[in-house]
């Protein structure tokens, strides 16, 4: 009989250390869990960042090419009949 005892002491035992371990596991999910939405906000910011940052830059170039530097002046220019193309076509779907 008092092997029986020993082994179920022994097993209670290593029961509750599982379910120690599997609380503290829980709360490190939880933590890291916490972390990865905090980072993924942040990615989020970031990009949105970027891509303004990216506008401005591509603003400012196209005010430079305007301003007519020499090495920009072809791009000004099929950027311009772009713009025009655009208008054209705003004008006919609106004349339809």
């Amino acid at each position: 009989m008092g092997n029986i005892e020993d082994i179920v002491d022994a097993l209670e035992k290593k029961i509750s250390k599982v379910l120690q371990n599997q609380g503290v596991l829980k709360e490190t999910n939880l933590k890291l869990s916490q972390e990865q939405e905090q980072y993924l906000g942040t990615i989020k910011k970031q990009e949105l960042e970027i891509n303004a940052w990216k506008d401005k830059y591509n603003t400012l170039k196209m005010a430079n090419t305007i301003l007519g530097s020499d090495e920009d002046k072809r791009e000004t220019k099929l950027k311009i009949n772009a713009l025009i193309r655009e208008i054209d076509h705003c004008i006919g779907q609106l004349s339809e």
